[in-house]
């Protein structure tokens, strides 16, 4: 199991909108609204590491609303 953290960057009046739909996706284990230079903190849990881009580019990014992410893959303890 892969895990990683998505930190998202919103347009503004999108992060609660956004916060929701994330918690709809299977992958997505948590989801935290946060403050600071990210807007939302999600954490998923992948198969693997060649399923994580997939799922950044079909099912994250491409949601109306994400300005930018930066994805950090977690090494297994």
């Amino acid at each position: 199991m892969v895990k990683a953290y998505v930190l998202i960057v919103t347009h503004p009046g999108a992060t609660r909108r956004l916060v929701e739909a994330l918690r709809k996706i299977d992958q997505v284990v948590e989801v935290h609204e946060v403050m600071g230079p990210y807007d939302i903190v999600a954490e998923i849990e992948m198969a693997s590491l060649q399923d994580v881009p997939g799922l950044l580019q079909e099912q994250i990014r491409n949601m109306d609303g994400i300005q930018s992410t930066t994805s950090l893959v977690a090494f297994p303890a």
